[in-house]
């Protein structure tokens, strides 16, 4: 269904600044790609040997394919990197908010691949990219060679409450005083580490998106036990949003023989140091080959 996904076309303009930004952010040579779908022309960024194993790249919520794309530069010679903007979540996306209660982002992902010719890849999905690489691998077992999920959406659910409070009071004031300290004071139970650029990308999208409320249901057991290849969860011990300990807990009961990881003293967005890419990028290459 179409929606307005920007408040107005000076907010839309300050995103596709910012996807300028993180694109130049990355050391990785991309290109642009249009693939057609019956939701729509959808956009990716692709990158690195075609002859090198697919890896299917999913963005997180308000973000970007040029926002993961600066993230993995470490992928880059390992991978055939393929990164769709997922709709409704970015500026390079489809002007569309697909449902969670039903199959429309594994639908809208089985015809990107279908359009790239693409039998069989590799999945890997942070946050709300989690959850649309889960729901495709749970429908499309057969064209799932793996799944990494990074603090993903959709298997367990923190305290709305919480997050209510934590939150609220910090995006009104920064939405009416955008100051610095006030930026600190929103991103703060979001991010681990400080980053210029991330800090103040994330305080123009509580201004510059429509708010969605929206989010995805959680799986069912028997959706998570559909998971048959090999799996790796990482998530974040002080995930606001998808707390870790339970994420992992419920994952090793509901999907057998899966992978955990836990990133100690991390908020849900993960250090945006070269530590921890260096980390991310060493653990999933070891995972993946």
């Amino acid at each position: 269904m179409k929606k307005q996904i920007f408040k107005n076309e000076g907010a839309k303009a300050r995103m596709v600044d910012w996807y300028e930004r993180f694109l130049n952010r990355s050391v990785i040579p991309a290109k642009s790609v249009e693939v057609p779908t019956s939701f729509g022309s959808s956009h990716l960024l692709i990158a690195g040997n075609p002859d090198k194993p697919p890896l299917v790249c999913l963005h997180s919520m308000m973000t970007s394919s040029a926002h993961l794309l600066s993230e993995l530069d470490r992928l880059f010679d390992q991978f055939y990197l393929i990164i769709p903007d997922i709709p409704g979540q970015s500026v390079r996306g489809l002007p569309l908010r697909l449902a969670y209660t039903d199959d429309s982002h594994a639908r809208w992902l089985k015809e990107i691949l279908d359009g790239l010719k693409l039998k069989k890849v590799q999945l890997f999905g942070v946050s709300l990219g989690g959850f649309v690489g889960r729901q495709f691998a749970t429908l499309n077992p057969e064209r799932t060679e793996s799944l990494t999920l990074l603090v993903p959406a959709g298997i367990v659910q923190g305290s709305m409450l919480k997050g209510f409070a934590e939150m609220a009071l910090p995006m009104v004031l920064y939405r009416f005083h955008p100051s610095e300290k006030n930026l600190s004071w929103l991103v703060h139970p979001l991010m681990t580490t400080w980053d210029d650029d991330w800090a103040y990308y994330l305080g123009d999208t509580f201004r510059d998106f429509v708010p969605n409320l929206k989010i995805p249901p959680l799986a069912s057991d028997n959706e998570l036990k559909k998971l048959t290849m090999p799996c790796l969860i990482i998530a974040a011990e002080y995930d606001i949003s998808f707390p870790g300990r339970r994420l992992l807990e419920r994952v090793i009961n509901a999907i057998p023989g899966s992978e955990t990881e836990l990133i100690k003293d991390s908020r849900h967005c993960p250090p945006t140091t070269p530590e921890f890419r260096r980390w991310l990028a060493e653990r999933m290459i070891s995972f993946l080959n």
